[in-house]
């Protein structure tokens, strides 16, 4: 037999792998305020027609967030998400939003 004078292919070393749905952890911070300390801001935005108000950044827990979320949604008869540490509601709400989150003992810039 001869020996092959081409090779096809990659080299596999270490530190290689296959798997491309494996994604490196997000470093995410779990520091937590009291409500006093937060220096939140508003911001408004359209998206597809429809403005929406974003609460950010919050230094709480998640369950904690959720149930935050949970309270202003039903206060504010509106719907909303949590996204990276930040509420997000529907509808151009956000003095209403604020009043709320001032009686919460949260801080606004």
């Amino acid at each position: 037999m001869k020996k092959n004078l081409f090779e096809m292919g990659a080299k596999f070393e270490d530190g290689w792998s296959s798997d491309n749905k494996i994604k490196p952890k997000k470093q995410t911070t779990t520091e937590t305020k009291a409500p006093n300390e937060h220096s939140l801001t508003i911001a408004k935005e359209k998206r597809r027609g429809k403005i929406v108000i974003i609460i950010k950044e919050f230094f709480i827990s998640k369950s904690e967030l959720k149930s935050l979320l949970t309270d202003i949604k039903k206060h504010l008869g509106c719907g909303g998400t949590i996204k990276n540490n930040s509420i997000e509601l529907q509808g151009n709400l956000s003095k209403e939003a604020k009043d709320y989150l001032i009686q919460k003992n949260f801080t606004f810039k």
